[in-house]
């Protein structure tokens, strides 16, 4: 077991020693991808919707080192053709780099990544000698070839880095071109038999797009096959209600509201166990800073979005242009309509695909939203705080969207 190969199974052992809502059909998914040219996904939610969970239990349920094999057996997956061909069967790398990044932060950043990876890395195949000008990729690839062994490689928040540095800045630029060496050249397919990394944004909303063009996105606006496993259902937070106790309609009308894919009521995970735990409904999913990324488009009324925000404050659907969605840059942003895409992708707003609107979600949004955008503006301030507070009237057009 090292700090970042084989590191064993106890982060999702945690997960299982708490409420665990069954998420175990991802890995059937996963299984699928494995070894073919869709190896390669990233998967890019909200905070708080489960993200770290699901990289606990790939790692958990394909780390070579542990028996995870209790800690499925009661879930789906268990009952997946696939189930027994790939558990405990490879050797995996995770890697979090919210986390360290933490710990690193300077210009060096990078360059540090791949020098931890390696020694670590170099450990566990103390028979295989790191050898003069190795760097991770080359030092993986005579892994493989001795072993005959391909990799599992599990990043979590792998956006990190392009969230905390500029668009351009050499660590950006550095960090584009590590990635392109470990994933984009042909090396990829034959060292890593899936890489399965996590963010907030897509990869496209980066400058990160041709370095990682091969790789298959599910996100908040398309997420594929993925939608159900990020987020809880209604029969899930119906159940757990039942379970504990809770009131069902307001746990709906404080964290449901979300429509990802084919999945027409997607609830805050976190926000819905910590209204369960406290026994009664806040706002608890705000712990997060990234909303301040807005802080001058919001503050400058930037292509005059505070009207835009104004008219969901009221519970009014906007539309929203569908290629601003794919096609707009983070750090770069051109319209309010960009503004408005990356709100989507962040958890503020929801999409309804086939109408073409965002909108809030639920409450515990509207207020937290409402509030932070009051509180960076004195323009409109009136109009914003009096239709912020109006709660009941966006609750009746979330419920007439349900009907």
């Amino acid at each position: 077991m090292g700090n970042y190969i084989n590191i064993g199974n106890t982060g999702f052992q945690s997960v299982r020693n708490g409420e665990y809502v069954d998420k175990s059909g991802l890995i059937a998914i996963v299984n699928s991808l494995l070894f073919t040219e869709r190896r390669f996904s990233c998967v890019s939610r909200s905070r708080r919707f489960g993200k770290s969970v699901a990289a606990k239990m790939l790692c958990a349920y394909y780390d070579q080192s542990c028996d995870s094999r209790e800690l499925f057996a009661d879930l789906k997956i268990a009952q997946d053709p696939s189930f027994e061909k790939h558990l405990n069967k490879y050797p995996v790398i995770y890697l979090d780099l919210t986390s360290l990044i933490s710990a690193m932060k300077d210009e060096g950043i990078v360059n540090r990544i791949d020098t931890e990876l390696l020694a670590d890395i170099s450990t566990a195949y103390a028979d295989i000698p790191v050898e003069a000008g190795d760097d991770l990729m080359k030092y993986l690839l005579r892994v493989t070839e001795a072993t005959k062994q391909q990799f599992i490689f599990i990043i979590d928040e792998w956006d990190a880095i392009c969230r905390e540095y500029a668009p351009g800045s050499e660590v950006m630029d550095r960090y584009v071109g590590w990635l392109r060496r470990m994933f984009k050249s042909i090396d990829g397919t034959r060292v890593f038999a899936a890489v399965y990394m996590t963010g907030i944004l897509p990869i496209k909303k980066y400058q990160t797009e041709s370095a990682l063009n091969n790789f298959q996105e599910y996100s908040m606006v398309i997420p594929r096959r993925m939608a159900g496993f990020f987020g809880f259902t209604k029969p899930e937070v119906m159940a757990l209600a039942e379970k504990y106790g809770a009131d069902y309609d307001e746990l709906e009308k404080w964290y449901d509201g979300y429509q990802i894919g084919n999945e027409k009521s997607i609830f805050n995970p976190n926000s819905v166990m910590q209204a369960i735990w406290a026994n009664c409904c806040s706002n608890n999913w705000w712990g997060t800073s990234s909303i301040h990324a807005f802080d001058n488009c919001i503050s400058n009324n930037f292509d005059g979005i505070l009207d835009e925000f104004t008219k969901l404050f009221k519970g009014i659907h906007i539309i929203i242009n569908k290629n601003r969605l794919c096609h707009y840059r983070w750090g770069k942003m051109k319209v309010k309509d960009d503004v408005l895409a990356a709100l989507i992708h962040f958890g503020y707003l929801s999409y309804d695909r086939k109408l073409g609107e965002c909108y809030i979600p639920n409450k515990e949004t509207l207020g937290r939203f409402s509030s932070y955008v009051s509180s960076l503006t004195t323009c409109c301030s009136s109009a914003l705080t009096t239709t912020a507070i109006n709660t009941k009237q966006h609750s009746c057009k979330i419920e007439k969207l349900k009907s």
